[in-house]
């Protein structure tokens, strides 16, 4: 076989007994009979051919032999491999060569008459042992490896004799593991998956192991493909972790176990890349509650337990916004989250009363969170009181308080009082008809009672509904005048015994409308008529 990059034939094969070009001897090789000529040369093709097989040339010679004692070599990426070829008997002139691999995808290792800076002869010098080191062995140094040896020819060199070939499997150790999660920020109670990749590693067994806080956590099962030679491994990893705040000092570890590792390989990731705590804001007035006119009040937004440290507080008085030239950094706790306090002071106006204060927080790029306080301001005192403490405007409210409460109470007794007395009144009434009776009358007036023009009483009758009595009616022309007076029972005998209703005309005038209701102030009604 011709090596690749050989150069092509340029002249027939050597004559029996030609040295060769590095001293060497030349076997004589048997004659051979003429072939009969045919159309073209062919028989220079057919001895070039024949010499290009492998084994040929010990069939030739076969006073040359090479031994390849290995069968198979493992070796770990970074050391040195040993190649072991010896060769018996003397051979003709040419080059041993070491080749990976064999046929047209060969590979060139080592070659005597060339500079290979990881190859060195284990006997130089040596015209039996042709063994070779071959340092800093990778992954792709992974392959089947032959000793063979050349015979030299005028241009060309032909495969004389080559061993069986050593198979060497290269153990690689994986690269050391690295740890990346998502891009992203998550709050407590959301989940995150973080990964764990490492390659280049040979044979395809390993094992991942993860931890968080020196605790085993389950995982999925490594994924396993191959790497960028045939005789390399990539790995992945991944396992998925339900964030809480006390994450913020948490890291979860990568643990990767294979056969050509003494200790394993780990990874650290810090879940404080991945986890984000929101603020708690608060918005205390000092001094609460109103405030004197021209009084000073001190606004203070408190943050607390949030992480990133990376926040940003802005005040905003009625929608616009403030300058504060006092801003505050965040301070880390002992739990590794970070707190904060902005204060503002406001001189208390009159004009300022009722105004609403926001403290506006801007945590990690998050949406704006807002705390309302809205400024009260009291009444100016008017003058001669403006010296009056807080302590006597309590007094005042809590006398005002009592006095409305007595009020009440006794609001309450004059209705009860009221509601008994009409309830008695309206019992004591039996019939639904007035009679009106005059005083008693002397022996002298009795002679009067036989007379049917005089009257000694009158019966009104009224309606069974109750209607109230006007106290003066006014009398139309015809009559001579009427009065119905409700008043106090007459105190003397100088008032009329009698009523004469013959001169009591009733008015002819058309009917008028009843007057509102009015209440009666006694219980009886007398009609009189002045003494002539």
């Amino acid at each position: 076989m011709r090596p690749p990059g050989a150069p092509p034939r340029r002249s027939p094969s050597p004559g029996p007994g030609q040295l060769g070009a590095h001293g060497g001897w030349c076997e004589k090789l048997p004659r051979m009979e003429p072939v009969p000529r045919s159309p073209g040369p062919a028989w220079p093709l057919t001895w070039l051919v024949l010499f290009s097989l492998p084994g040929v040339g010990a069939q030739v010679s076969p006073s040359v032999q090479l031994q390849q004692p290995q069968d198979k070599v493992s070796v770990t990426a970074g050391e040195t491999l040993n190649l072991t070829c010896t060769s018996s008997g003397s051979g003709p002139a040419g080059p041993l060569k070491w080749l990976k691999g064999w046929g047209m995808g060969n590979e060139t290792v080592y070659d005597q008459n060339g500079v290979f800076p990881r190859v060195t002869r284990a006997e130089p010098g040596s015209n039996t042992d042709f063994s070779i080191y071959l340092r800093d062995v990778g992954p792709e140094d992974a392959g089947t490896y032959y000793c063979v040896k050349f015979r030299r020819r005028i241009g060309v060199d032909e495969v004389l004799e080559h061993g069986k070939g050593t198979e060497v499997s290269v153990r690689a150790k994986p690269t050391p593991p690295v740890v990346s999660g998502p891009q992203h920020r998550a709050g407590p109670g959301q989940s995150v998956s973080v990964t764990c990749v490492s390659g280049g590693f040979y044979p395809e067994n390993i094992t991942v192991r993860w931890l968080k806080d020196a605790a085993s956590i389950s995982a999925q099962q490594p994924r396993v493909t191959p790497g960028r030679t045939k005789s390399s491994y990539n790995m992945s990893s991944s396992v998925t972790v339900t964030l809480q705040e006390e994450d913020v000092r948490s890291q979860l570890v990568c643990e990767v176990q294979h056969p050509t590792l003494r200790a394993p390989l780990r990874a650290t990731f810090q879940l404080s890349k991945v986890l984000r705590v929101p603020p708690r804001v608060r918005v205390v007035a000092e001094p609460p509650g109103p405030v004197e006119p021209n009084g000073t009040v001190t606004l203070s937004c408190q943050l607390e337990g949030f992480y990133p440290g990376e926040v940003s507080v802005t005040w905003l008085e009625n929608g616009m916004e403030m300058k504060v030239e006092n801003v505050s950094r965040a301070a880390e706790t002992r739990q590794g989250l970070f707190e904060l306090r902005s204060q503002v002071e406001l001189q208390a106006t009159v004009e300022r009363n009722g105004s609403v204060f926001t403290c506006r927080v801007v945590h990690d790029g998050q949406e704006p969170l807002s705390e309302l306080a809205a400024l009260r301001v009291t009444a100016p005192a008017q003058e001669g009181t403006g010296g009056q403490s807080q302590g006597e405007d309590e007094k005042l409210r809590l006398i005002y308080i009592v006095v409305g409460v007595i009020c009440t109470v006794l609001a309450l007794l004059v209705a009860a009082t009221l509601y008994l007395i009409r309830a008695k009144q309206s019992k004591g009434k039996s019939s639904p008809s007035a009679r009106l009776h005059e005083p008693e009358k002397s022996s002298e007036a009795t002679t009067q009672e036989s007379d049917p023009n005089n009257l000694t009483y009158a019966d009104l009758n009224f309606d069974k509904e109750r209607k109230p009595i006007r106290r003066v009616v006014e009398l139309s022309q015809q009559s001579d005048y009427a009065c119905i007076q409700s008043s106090p029972a007459p105190a003397g005998d100088d008032n009329l015994t009698y009523a004469d209703l013959d001169m009591v005309h009733l008015s002819k005038a058309p009917k008028r409308p009843a007057p509102g209701p009015e209440e009666a102030s006694s219980e009886y009604a007398s009609v009189q008529i002045p003494r002539k």
